[in-house]
């Protein structure tokens, strides 16, 4: 079973790019192994660190600015595009987000994400813009994510918009239920429509 996620309160991390795609996420070198542990710190690394061999740091990269933090990361339209690689949820949620907010999702890194308990959230672009401009003017704005209402907050100004997700995705991630979980957990109604069909 996974880490459920219900209701999360959380500062957040600005990235407004759009088209941001699997490969910049998680560059390809890195996906030789097969565990789902250690992706985070390569998270973005060829925006993250320089790339002359001496792996600094690049200071105006908003990940590595101490004053973005969170557990939301925001991101431009378009997020999670390009080649199908579920690595790419890895590393988000092994740096430690467990929400990504944006106006537009990739069909596929948006299965990923849902499928590793990372909850691909989309919202109007209009409320995207009301993200940005809120973090930008105060760095620790605080965003309240709430599942079982679907609904996402700004807690300073009170705005909010109610997001959607499939139902069942949404039973999976507040139970912490991965596919197998989530049968075991019907078991007994699988044994008994199985019964009333004999």
């Amino acid at each position: 079973m996974g880490k459920s996620l219900e209701i999360i309160e959380s500062t957040a991390v600005p990235l407004p790019i759009e088209n941001i795609d699997t490969d910049q996420i998680i560059p390809a070198r890195f996906l030789k192994a097969t565990s789902r542990d250690g992706f985070g710190e390569n998270l973005f690394r060829d925006w993250r660190f320089e790339q002359d061999g001496t792996d600094k740091t690049k200071k105006n990269f908003v990940l590595n600015n101490p004053d973005y933090s969170g557990k939301i990361l925001v991101a431009g339209r378009n997020f999670g595009c390009g080649s199908s690689r579920e690595h790419a949820a890895w590393a988000i949620k092994d740096f430690g987000f467990d929400v990504v907010i944006s106006s537009f999702f990739a069909d596929i890194f948006k299965n990923n994400a849902l499928n590793n308990f990372l909850l691909p959230l989309q919202v109007s672009e209009s409320f995207l813009e009301t993200i940005f401009q809120a973090i930008e003017k105060d760095p620790q704005a605080t965003i309240r994510v709430d599942l079982p209402g679907q609904k996402v907050t700004l807690l300073a100004s009170g705005e909010s918009f109610s997001f959607e997700i499939g139902q069942y995705k949404k039973t999976c991630m507040l139970n912490g239920f991965d596919d197998i979980d989530y049968l075991l957990n019907i078991r007994k109604e699988i044994e008994l429509f199985e019964k009333n069909l004999l």
